[in-house]
């Protein structure tokens, strides 16, 4: 085995070939990250492998952009295995061509499950818990949103109560994986 597809094959994390959002190739890793054998990953669509359809549509505007300006993107996210069941995962993305950001890229991913557990959200609480995460105020998550200010207010009370914290700071850390 030639020293290239040996470090690919063996990589501590997932790394996926994409062309124009169909897998062309897996690692080992990923693989066992989402519950499907290597070669069976060919010619699906990324789709698959994301929490919903609509994460996939609104994720994909965002790192085409990213990635038509600065040819890389990355986020933590949650993805779903073969079976179903959701995780949290950093993902991490180089296009070959800013020009054509899906064309060609080469993707990583890291498993999160041990440090943040999954908690059943709904799309809107996801987008305020990730702006929550980035320092945005409600104000400005709001403004983000298309929300009133107390509607994100509210998000944030539901987000406290579902992850069992007393306040913001607390929250933000649960959210992000932070010993607390």
């Amino acid at each position: 085995m030639e020293l290239h597809a040996l470090a690919f094959d063996h990589a501590p994390v997932g790394l996926c070939i994409l062309e124009n959002r169909i897998i062309q190739r897996v690692n080992l890793r990923f693989g066992e990250m989402f519950g499907i054998a290597p070669d069976a990953c060919a010619n699906r669509s990324i789709a698959e492998f994301y929490a919903s359809d609509e994460d996939f549509q609104k994720l994909g505007e965002k790192v085409y952009s990213a990635m038509g300006s600065t040819g890389r993107y990355s986020d933590e996210r949650v993805m779903q295995r073969r079976d179903g069941t959701l995780f949290w995962c950093r993902v991490r993305g180089q296009s070959t061509s800013p020009e054509n950001p899906f064309y060609k890229s080469v993707w990583s991913f890291a498993d999160l499950s041990d440090d943040r557990p999954v908690v059943e959200l709904t799309q809107r609480e996801r987008q305020v818990a990730i702006l929550t995460c980035r320092g945005m105020t409600s104000k400005e998550i709001g403004l983000e949103l298309d929300l009133s200010y107390r509607t994100v207010e509210e998000y944030r009370a539901r987000l406290l109560r579902k992850f069992g914290a007393r306040k913001l700071a607390e929250l933000v850390a649960k959210l992000s994986g932070m010993p607390l």
